[in-house]
C-alpha cells in the first residue's frame, strides 16, 4: 500500500484500499487490531465499545482514521426490523432509529479521542471514516453528527456493502458537502446495500462505486442496466455455494476488488 493521501476530499484509490482494509480489521479480536495498528506505525491507537456498536481509532501525525466494526448479514437484519427502523430526526434530515441509537452509546468516548488525537497544531490532523455493513451506516451517522451539529471538517468516509441509513433530506445534506468526500461501493449483488428498501422513504449518500458481475468498477451505471448487471451476476454463480447477494457483501471480496482498480481515475457525471 502507497502512502495514504491525508489532505484531499478527490476519490483516491489507494486511500480508498487502505480505508477497506481498516474496515475489515475492526472484525478481528483486539489482540489482532492492536498487533497490526502498531505494525502499520500509528502513536495513537484506542477502542470504543457499548452495547454492541464498536469501533477503533488510530492516529498519527497527518491523520487520525474511525473504524466503525460491521457485521453479518443476518445479524443486521435485526438492526432492520420493528423500531429500530423507524426514521427520527437526526442530523440534517430522518435517519434509521437502531443506527443512530448504535452511534449515540459511544459518542462521548468517540468524541474524547478525536480530541485528545488531534494535537498536531500546525496542521491539525484529518478525520477520517470507515466501516462495512452496519459498520458503514454507523460510520455514515458519526460523518453527519460532525458535520450537522458541529462543522468539524470530516475529509473522507468511505464505506463498503453499506444500508441505507436514512431519508431524503438526510442524503441531500450529506450529497450537498462539499467539504466531505463521500465514496459508497457496492459489489453487484450485495443484498445490504438494498436494505432498509426505498419504499420506507430511505436513501443512499455519497457518490457510488460499483462493481459489475464482471468484476470492473465503475461509476456511470442507471437503474436499468444495474438491473440486467445483477441478473448477469445471479447467472453466473449459478452451481456455486451460498446466495449470490450474500457472498457479494464480503469483505474480503471489496478489497480485493479494490486492488485490482486501485490505481484508476474516477469521475462523476452530474
Amino acid at each position: 500500500i502507497n502512502p495514504f493521501n491525508s489532505h484531499t476530499t478527490a476519490y483516491n484509490g489507494n486511500n480508498a484500499l487502505c480505508l477497506a482494509a481498516m474496515a475489515n480489521l475492526a472484525y478481528n479480536p483486539r489482540a489482532v487490531i492492536k498487533q497490526q495498528i502498531k505494525a502499520w506505525g500509528f502513536r495513537h491507537f484506542e477502542f470504543v465499545e457499548a452495547d454492541g456498536s464498536e469501533a477503533f481509532i488510530v492516529g498519527d501525525d497527518d491523520k487520525i482514521i474511525i473504524s466503525f466494526r460491521g457485521t453479518e448479514p443476518l445479524v443486521l437484519l435485526d438492526w432492520l426490523t420493528d423500531i429500530d427502523i423507524v426514521l427520527i430526526d437526526g442530523p440534517g434530515g430522518r435517519v434509521h432509529n437502531g443506527f443512530f441509537q448504535g452511534v449515540a452509546r459511544i459518542w462521548p468516548a468517540l468524541r474524547r479521542c478525536l480530541s485528545d488525537f488531534q494535537d498536531n497544531v500546525e496542521r491539525p490532523q484529518s478525520i477520517w471514516f470507515t466501516g462495512h455493513s452496519l459498520g458503514a451506516a454507523l460510520a455514515t451517522i458519526a460523518v453527519a453528527r460532525l458535520r450537522f451539529d458541529e462543522d468539524k471538517p470530516v475529509y473522507g468516509l468511505y464505506t463498503f456493502g453499506q444500508p441505507r441509513t436514512g431519508d431524503y433530506h438526510f442524503a441531500n445534506f450529506a450529497n450537498s458537502d462539499t467539504m466531505t468526500g463521500i465514496y459508497r461501493f457496492v459489489n453487484n449483488n450485495d443484498i445490504v446495500t438494498r436494505v432498509p428498501p426505498r419504499a420506507l422513504s430511505y436513501r443512499h449518500v455519497g457518490k457510488m462505486i460499483y462493481f459489475t458481475s464482471d468484476k470492473k468498477m465503475t461509476t456511470d451505471i442507471g437503474l436499468w442496466i444495474q438491473f440486467l448487471d445483477r441478473i448477469n451476476g445471479r447467472i453466473d454463480d449459478l452451481g456455486t455455494l451460498g446466495p449470490d447477494g450474500i457472498r457479494d457483501h464480503d469483505m474480503g471480496t471489496y478489497i480485493d476488488l479494490i486492488r485490482k482498480h486501485a490505481d484508476v481515475t474516477l469521475t462523476w457525471s452530474r
